[in-house]
C-alpha cells in the first residue's frame, strides 16, 4: 500500500469535514434536531474515536485513551467496545465543550498520521483506509443533519450562501432498454481501491430486460402528482407508507412548504426559494419515491439494474457531487447523471449478498448487523465526497426516512 498516499488523504479528510464547519456559529455545534440526527460536535467527536479506538488502540494495546469518558460518550453503536450514550440524547451534551472537541481531533490526527510514518502492517493501513472512508460518510450526515436542524427552524437560515441558482429545462425524459443476461455485481477488488464489506463478494445475477430512466424526476413531475392528489390516493401507497403519510401528515416533500400567496418553496443549505420545477425532487421517502412511480405507471429499479445500468454506462465519472460545495441537486440540462446529485430508492431490501462475510471482530458490526427493514439506495449524491463514490456503494436507509438527500430514477419493462 502507498502510505504516503494513505496520509495525504487522512489529512484532506480531516480538513474537510473541518471545512464543512466553518460557517457554524458555536450554538450550532450542539443541536440535536431529531432522534435519528445527531449534533455537527458529535459527529467531529465520534469520526476521531473511531481512529483512537480501532487505530491506535489496536496499534498499542498499552495506549491510554484520551480521555475516561469519551468512549462512552461517543461510541454510536459497537457493543462489542461497550456501552454508550444513548443516541437519542446526543444533543443533551453542553460538554465537553467545542474546543475540547477539535483539541481531541488534532492530537488524535497527528497520532495517526505519525504511526503511518513507522507502519508497514497491512491490516493497520486497512483500518485507517476504512476510518478515512468512515469519516467521509459522516461529512455527509454532518450536512444532512445539519439541515434538518436548519430547515426545521422557523427562521430557515442559510449555511452557505452560493448565490441565486440557475438552471435550464431538463432534458427530455425517456426510458433507456438495457439488455439482460448473466452480469456481475459487486466491487471488483482488481480496481476499486476501497468498498465496504456489504458490496462483497462479487458475484453473477440474471437480468431480464429491463428499462430505466435517463434522468431523476424533477420537482415539477412530482409537483404533477401533488396536484393530482397522489397523497390523498391510499390505492397508491403500500400500506405502512399510508400509515407514515398519514401520521407524520406528509403533503409534499421534506423542506417543502407553502408560502403566504400559496406558492411552494423549498428549503436547501443555500437558502429559501421558490421551487424550481426543473431541479430534481429532494427529500423523498422510499414510500413516496414507490407511490409516485405507481402513479406514474412505473416502478423502481432494483439494485442489480441499477448498478448493471451505471456499469454499462460508465456512469461513475460523471454527476454532481460534495466537492463542488454547492449541497443542493442541479438540473440535468446537458449529460444525464446515473450518479451523484441524489441517493435513489431502488426496491431492494438490505440484505447480504450470497457468500457475504462481515469484517472480523467488532468491525464486523459496521455494516452487517443493520441487514433488515431497510431499503438499499445507490447513486450518490451532493453531499457524496467523488473520491468516496463507486457503483457497487449500498447504502441503505429505513423506507420511513426522508432527511437525507433522496431523489427517484423509474424503471419499467421494457
Amino acid at each position: 500500500m502507498d502510505i504516503a498516499n494513505i496520509q495525504a488523504q487522512l489529512d484532506c479528510v480531516y480538513r474537510q469535514t473541518e471545512s464543512l464547519c466553518e460557517p457554524l456559529e458555536i450554538e450550532d455545534y450542539c443541536i440535536q434536531p431529531m432522534e435519528d440526527a445527531s449534533p455537527p460536535k458529535w459527529h467531529l467527536a465520534h469520526t476521531c474515536w473511531f481512529f483512537e479506538t480501532f487505530v491506535l488502540r489496536h496499534a498499542d494495546k498499552k495506549r491510554q485513551p484520551h480521555h475516561k469518558d469519551y468512549g462512552f460518550l461517543f461510541n454510536s453503536y459497537y457493543n462489542g467496545i461497550g456501552e454508550h450514550h444513548p443516541r437519542p440524547q446526543r444533543g443533551h451534551l453542553s460538554r465537553p465543550i467545542v474546543s475540547d472537541i477539535y483539541f481531541y481531533r488534532k492530537c488524535i490526527y497527528e497520532d495517526s498520521l505519525n504511526l503511518l510514518n513507522k507502519t508497514e502492517d497491512n491490516d493497520l493501513l486497512s483500518r485507517v483506509i476504512l476510518g478515512i472512508n468512515h469519516e467521509q460518510q459522516h461529512q455527509e450526515l454532518l450536512l444532512t443533519d445539519l439541515k434538518y436542524n436548519l430547515g426545521k427552524n422557523p427562521m430557515r437560515p442559510t449555511y452557505r450562501d452560493v448565490g441565486q441558482s440557475q438552471s435550464s429545462r431538463p432534458i427530455c425524459f425517456e426510458f433507456h432498454t438495457i439488455e439482460g443476461g448473466m452480469v456481475k455485481v459487486g466491487a471488483d477488488l482488481e480496481t476499486d481501491s476501497f468498498c465496504f464489506d456489504n458490496e462483497l463478494p462479487t458475484h453473477n445475477v440474471w437480468l431480464e430486460s429491463y428499462a430505466i430512466a435517463n434522468r431523476l424526476v424533477t420537482n415539477e413531475e412530482y409537483l404533477g402528482f401533488i396536484q393530482d392528489g397522489g397523497y390523498e390516493k391510499p390505492e397508491l401507497w403500500l400500506s405502512d407508507g399510508w400509515n407514515e403519510r398519514q401520521k407524520r401528515s406528509w403533503v409534499a416533500p421534506e423542506y417543502w412548504y407553502q408560502d403566504e400567496d400559496g406558492y411552494w418553496c423549498e428549503y436547501s443549505l443555500h437558502g429559501s426559494d421558490r421551487v424550481n420545477p426543473y431541479l430534481p425532487v429532494c427529500h423523498v421517502s422510499f414510500y413516496e419515491a414507490d407511490a409516485f412511480a405507481r402513479w406514474k405507471g412505473a416502478r423502481l429499479p432494483t439494485e442489480n439494474e441499477w448498478e448493471h445500468a451505471a456499469s454499462s454506462m460508465n456512469a461513475e465519472s460523471q454527476g454532481h457531487f460534495a466537492d463542488n460545495n454547492h449541497f443542493h441537486p442541479v438540473a440535468e440540462s446537458k449529460v444525464p447523471f446515473m450518479c451523484g446529485n441524489l441517493w435513489q430508492w431502488t426496491a431492494s431490501s438490505y440484505s447480504p449478498y450470497p457468500g457475504y462475510q462481515p469484517l472480523d471482530g467488532t468491525l464486523g458490526e459496521y455494516n452487517g448487523k443493520f441487514m433488515s427493514n431497510q431499503y438499499v439506495l445507490r447513486g450518490g449524491s451532493c453531499a457524496t465526497p467523488h473520491s468516496h463514490y463507486r457503483n457497487s456503494y449500498r447504502n441503505f436507509f429505513y423506507p420511513k426516512d426522508r432527511w437525507q438527500f433522496t431523489g427517484i430514477r423509474l424503471a419499467s419493462e421494457p
